[in-house]
């Protein structure tokens, strides 16, 4: 896309590049879809996987089904196959895919056979398709297989088709993120021979197959399906491309497709049909519940069935979102409005009495064919074909029997005070207490026992207040429209209040979610550490639904530590898992992780008590609107730590501007030392006794060979700063490394107890020399540096299976808690060192030099006092011969306390 100047368009490219960078983080999706089983996906894919190993590709069989057809099988040789897992259920061993080891095997594709697979009870995931998802997260190439008649959104067109309903689907969300779609295709007369000739299914099975799925008709009407998916895939990919390549089309404008839902038994159709009709359109679609609040609303049966439906619309892509209204069809309009709607998938009205239609208002469909324009609405049928005999009607709640005690017991109570007042009041009066009565009972009770109430009244009103009493005879026919008039203004006032009731009920809802999310905010806002906003988020998502919630955050480093898989999952997919999810249903928690600018930054688990409340909707939303507040949150502090952290460093690099400043004072004080010696010994050299020119001498060699130290770890420094430290790395046993280091060492050492600790049986490093002698040489200086004389230093290593470990410890003065890893930047100086020579880059040049051997330096403060600097070098292969320092070796050791 370009712009009015022909430029282009820069959000269209910051997409792109988005859309590059997490396709190449993540693996790439091949699908070979057919029509049915038995027309050679899975031997397709085995070829396409042969052709993948000839290019030197690492191709491992996660789990191929052959269904014991032996061309399939004759392919799997050659291959590496994973491991199957075994699962126990019900006294019976069951084989699955091992998600845990191919994720540790990490190989360049691996072929995971039959997508729309349920696994086994225990599994990390309940479908197979979940498996894939997180390999290809992980950066794994997956071939997969699928037959049309497992898409999701197709799931009730291939039952009316075939007359068996599938229960093993996949969300076409998954198939629209497959990289590549391969159509593999036969005809059904080529199809059925392969049958006949047990080549899909053992004879008896494939009997069974032609007379039910495999008949011609079905065949051919899947075979359609499957074409038709996979042009529509095409037509996709073709606009992707369009749009990558900056082609500007003709087509018009993007339609949006809304799906409206009830709690009816046929809302699955009803979503599917509207993934379809989107899917064809190629546009974004979005699924509405209203519940209305006149009459009471949906019973927790009827709420639990559109959560249900919910999770399906949004398992299908679309974007659920529930809502509570007085009139429906007034709601949908205005959703429709708001959210520039252009289609509107509803449901066929079911069929009412006329007594139904006189008394209620008319259908949601009637309503909104008046209120909206300008919109295509499509009507779904509600008959539907499945295996067998049809479902049972869905049975309705039991009445509320309280409510209709309620409306009795008031009726009952109006008629004994009529009585009592019968002699002294009108009968005008005496129908006014009634009317008071049925709406006391429709304040208190739904629209149903109000309407009770007022049938009730009329007859109480009839039989103790109209001649002849105590019976239903009318000697006055003025009575009848008494009665009518009384009828219609009882049914209205009911009407009325139940209806206030309802609404005064959603708005305290309204407004309980309202405050609930303000509180939080508040809170959240006012929090300035991680701890504060845990907290929080905790609390109010427990009022939300009760349980306990614990909430887990990363660690500063970035690293998220915790013993819960799922718990692991949820943080590292970025998806919600647990109970009332596709992922880990089992688990008795709800996992929600804490997402902000697409990075995860913790996890809450909440454990409810009672499951239903996971389940619904609104409860979800805002709980997902909590954990994206609390995200947010923690970013802010995150941010404001950086800024604080910013800060900090620029005030550091200021104070190291000012020690390189320094540095010419630093270095004229062992230069005026050797210029005032080197004077003396020639002005008055042969006037001086042996004892002091031998002092100034060594005065000499002492503040040279300083001088020479300090600027030699400037020039490292620089080495390291640009990255032109060249490292000559060879096979070599560390002892002769440690020798050399305390050979040079000596001087530094005398009068101090050193304790060395090398195992003989300490494997060669492939290092350089000269500068692992180098950090021996600093480590240990500056254990001289920052101990007290006399105390004793210890020099030990040892091995691991992966590196060797070098350790200096001593018994000096320690640093600070905390400081362990900021002593290794430029110039940094504990507070007690600021009299001890030397400017802060000592350690800064080790770090540097350990880094370009692909090892780790570390300090740890000594129990008891002191330091240790351990030094982790990796450890390879060492040649067949090994060497160790020999004993004339140890014998070149100085004479400085060693033992």
């Amino acid at each position: 896309m370009t712009d009015r100047d022909g430029r282009p368009d820069p959000d269209l490219l910051l997409a792109r590049v988005r859309e590059e960078e997490d396709t190449r983080a993540r693996g790439r999706f091949k699908l070979f879809f057919g029509a049915a089983p038995g027309v050679g996906k899975t031997f397709s894919m085995l070829e396409a996987a042969a052709a993948r190993r000839m290019e030197g590709i690492d191709v491992v069989i996660g789990i191929v089904e052959t269904h014991g057809r032996k061309d399939t099988l004759r392919l799997t040789d050659g291959f590496e196959a994973m491991p199957l897992r075994t699962f126990e259920h019900r006294g019976t061993a069951l084989e699955e895919f091992d998600i845990d080891a191919a994720m540790q095997r990490h190989p360049a594709l691996l072929l995971v056979d039959e997508l729309a697979h349920t696994n086994a009870p225990g599994s990390r995931h309940a479908k197979r398709w979940q498996d894939v998802h997180e390999l290809l997260g992980a950066g794994i190439d997956v071939y997969s297989t699928l037959n049309v008649q497992h898409v999701e959104s197709l799931n009730d067109v291939v039952a009316q088709i075939t007359g068996i309903t599938v229960r093993e689907t996949v969300p076409d969300s998954v198939i629209a993120e497959a990289d590549e779609i391969e159509l593999v295709d036969v005809s059904p007369e080529v199809l059925i021979e392969r049958l006949r000739d047990g080549k899909v299914y053992l004879p008896e099975q494939a009997a069974r197959a032609l007379d039910r799925f495999f008949r011609k008709g079905n065949l051919l009407a899947l075979r359609e399906l499957a074409l038709r998916q996979t042009a529509n895939r095409v037509d996709a990919d073709m606009r992707g491309w369009m749009r990558r390549s900056g082609i500007v089309g003709t087509w018009a404008a993007t339609d949006r497709v809304l799906v409206c839902i009830d709690s009816g038994d046929r809302q699955h159709q009803l979503v599917r049909r509207g993934a379809r009709l989107a899917e064809a359109l190629n546009a974004e679609w979005l699924a509405l519940s209203v519940e209305p609040v006149v009459a009471g609303g949906f019973s927790d049966e009827e709420r639990a069935a559109v959560a249900e439906t919910l999770r399906l619309a949004e398992s299908l892509g679309a974007r659920a979102v529930a809502l509570n209204g007085d009139r429906v069809a007034d709601a949908i309009a205005t959703f429709v409005e708001v959210n520039n709607i252009t289609r509107l998938v509803v449901g066929q009205p079911r069929t009412r009495s006329f007594l139904h239609r006189f008394w209620r208002r008319p259908s949601v469909l009637n309503a909104l064919l008046q209120r909206v324009t300008n919109v295509d609405v499509l009507v779904v049928s509600d008959q539907v074909a499945t295996e067998g005999t049809p479902p049972p009607r869905r049975r309705l709640p039991p009445p509320p029997t309280l409510g209709y005690a309620w409306a009795a017991g008031t009726v009952g109570v109006v008629t004994a005070i009529g009585i009592l007042l019968r002699s002294r009041v009108s009968t005008t009066d005496i129908a006014m207490l009634y009317i008071l009565g049925i709406a006391v009972v429709g304040s208190r009770a739904r629209y149903r026992p109000a309407l009770m109430a007022s049938v009730l009244a009329i007859a109480a009103f009839d039989l103790c207040f109209v001649p002849p009493f105590y019976t239903f005879a009318v000697s006055d026919a003025d009575y009848v429209l008494t009665f009518v008039m009384m009828l219609v203004v009882a049914i209205l006032v009911s009407r009325i209040t139940s209806m206030l009731k309802a609404q005064a009920d959603a708005a305290q809802s309204r407004e309980g979610r309202t405050a609930a999310a303000f509180a939080l905010s508040a809170d959240l806002s006012a929090a300035r550490e991680p701890v504060e906003i845990v907290r929080a988020l905790a609390r109010h998502s427990m009022s939300v639904i009760p349980g306990t919630a614990s909430v887990t955050v990363r660690a500063t480093d970035g690293t998220f530590n915790s013993d819960d898989g799922v718990e692991r999952w949820a943080y590292e997919h970025r998806q919600m898992a647990g109970q009332g999810t596709q992922t880990l249903p089992a688990s008795p928690a709800l996992y929600l992780p804490l997402v902000a600018s697409d990075t995860a930054l913790g996890v809450v688990r909440l454990t409810p008590i009672d499951a239903r409340d996971v389940a619904d909707p609104v409860r979800r939303q805002l709980l997902e609107s909590f954990a994206s507040q609390a995200a947010i949150a923690l970013e802010r502090v995150e941010l404001a730590a950086g800024t604080q952290q910013a800060r900090v460093e620029v005030e550091a690099e200021r104070l190291r501007t000012s020690l390189l400043s320094s540095l010419s004072h630093d270095l004229r004080t062992p230069l005026g030392a050797i210029e005032g010696a080197a004077s003396s010994l020639v002005d008055t050299g042969e006037s001086l006794s042996p004892d002091v020119r031998r002092d100034l001498a060594q005065t000499i060699v002492e503040e040279s060979r300083r001088m020479t130290r300090m600027v030699g770890n400037l020039l490292d420094m620089i080495r390291v700063e640009t990255g032109a430290l060249s490292v000559h790395q060879e096979w070599q046993p560390l002892e002769e490394v440690v020798s050399v280091a305390l050979i040079r060492m000596d001087e530094r050492l005398k009068g101090r107890m050193v304790t060395v600790d090398l195992p003989l049986t300490l494997p060669l490093v492939c290092i350089d020399g000269i500068l692992i002698e180098q950090v021996l040489i600093n480590l240990l200086e500056n254990a001289v540096k920052y101990s007290p004389a006399g105390t004793p230093i210890e020099l030990s290593a040892s091995a691991t299976r992966d590196h060797v470990i070098i350790a200096i410890a001593d018994r000096g003065y320690g640093i600070p808690a905390g400081q362990e890893q900021t002593i290794f930047d430029k110039f940094h100086r504990v507070d007690h060192s600021a009299s001890t020579p030397g400017v802060g880059l000592g350690l800064t040049i080790c770090r540097g030099i350990v880094l370009a051997h692909d090892g780790r330096i570390w300090a740890e403060r000594r129990p008891g006092g002191g330091m240790i600097f351990r030094v982790a070098l990796p450890a390879g292969e060492p040649p067949e011969h090994t060497t160790h320092m020999s004993d004339d070796l140890r014998d070149e050791q100085p004479d400085t306390g060693l033992t």
